[in-house]
């Protein structure tokens, strides 16, 4: 549910083919939307019929749809409601606003420069649901608590705009942001694993007010995109989602800053992976985007950890190769060899 999956027209009825994938997405959500229609005494048939939703689907406890559907069914709810915010808010948010909202943004110089921008305006437009940018040491978050009681839209309205925001902050800098985790102020629903999904990192309900949170050094990466990026983002028929950016542009730096802050944790890739909220798959295509391997980080990292105690330290040999990661002293001193020429001992007393 990013900024272009919301504002892509949907098929119509006569040409739309079926709208196949994993259903993942809980029907909870479109459930929601159906109560904005009831409130403005509409009729949510024909957009439910667009995402081929069935009135028995609809009310089948624990039903999922697919991205696709819900993609279609909420644009087509936006159209016919013009309404952007799904009902969520006090007043309409009409169709555009969230697009004027990020072209207010595309000028700023850094990710957190356009994030700032972005939650202000938001404010200006529904008041009752203020977000803003928090940065807490090396974490930052996104924050949205809500001034006033939205009821039932209360999870459609933390979903949406935390999903949004997160997809357009990925689009800025092109550069999937990965997130450390996120967190709900209502209790954890029947679908609550569906959220693993919708959100990396674990997932906190019952919290004080929603938030995501993310590595801090994301706000510093420059804004990549222009007005005609803008543009055909504007206008993209297919969804753009968080999980469509197979780069992060800090990936390289967050595995190094386990590696030396956590060696003892990430000896191999399912440690790391669970670390960085990621599966060892994706850790391994992601670092081959962008141009770097775990074993050769992990060979960085440790020479560098383990140079330093060396020269700095009188700890014994056994105790320098557990603290640069490795299991045994034995291969801890073959690694060193082959990083240098020399043993650990030789090197030490050079």
């Amino acid at each position: 549910m990013s900024q272009a999956a919301l504002r892509s027209p949907p098929p119509s009825p006569d040409t739309a083919r079926p709208l196949g994938g994993p259903a993942l997405t809980p029907m909870a959500l479109v459930r929601a939307m159906v109560l904005a229609y009831q409130a403005r005494g509409m009729d949510p048939a024909s957009a439910l019929q667009q995402a081929q939703i069935t009135p028995a689907q609809l009310k089948k406890p624990g039903a999922s749809i697919t991205a696709t559907q819900m993609e279609v069914i909420s644009g087509a709810a936006m159209r016919e409601l013009d309404d952007e915010g799904l009902g969520c808010f006090a007043r309409p948010l009409p169709w555009g606003s969230y697009g004027m909202l990020a072209r207010a943004s595309l000028t700023s110089p850094t990710l957190g420069v356009a994030l700032k921008r972005w939650c202000r305006h938001h404010g200006l437009l529904a008041p009752e649901a203020p977000l803003a940018v928090e940065v807490d040491g090396e974490v930052a978050s996104i924050v949205l608590r809500l001034q006033r009681d939205p009821g039932p839209m209360a999870e459609l309205c933390a979903v949406s705009l935390l999903r949004n925001i997160h997809g357009l902050a990925s689009w800025y800098v092109d550069s999937r942001v990965a997130l450390l985790g996120a967190q709900f102020p209502y209790a954890a629903p029947r679908h609550a694993g569906a959220y693993g999904v919708l959100f990396d990192g674990p997932i906190r309900f019952d919290a004080e007010h929603a938030a995501i949170h993310f590595d801090a050094r994301y706000l510093s990466l420059p804004v990549r995109r222009n007005e005609a990026a803008m543009n055909q983002l504007l206008q993209r028929a297919l969804p753009l989602t968080v999980r469509s950016y197979r780069r992060d542009r800090l990936l390289v730096q967050r595995v190094r800053q386990v590696l030396a802050s956590r060696p003892q944790d990430a000896h191999n890739a399912n440690e790391l992976a669970a670390l960085l909220n990621t599966s060892p798959r994706t850790l391994h295509r992601q670092l081959k985007d962008e141009g770097a391997s775990l074993q050769r980080l992990k060979d960085e990292v440790r020479q560098q950890l383990a140079t330093e105690l060396l020269l700095r330290s009188h700890k014994p040999i056994k105790q320098v190769a557990e603290a640069a990661g490795f299991q045994n002293e034995k291969s801890f001193i073959r690694a060193f060899k082959g990083w240098t020429g020399h043993s650990p001992g030789d090197f030490r007393s050079q």
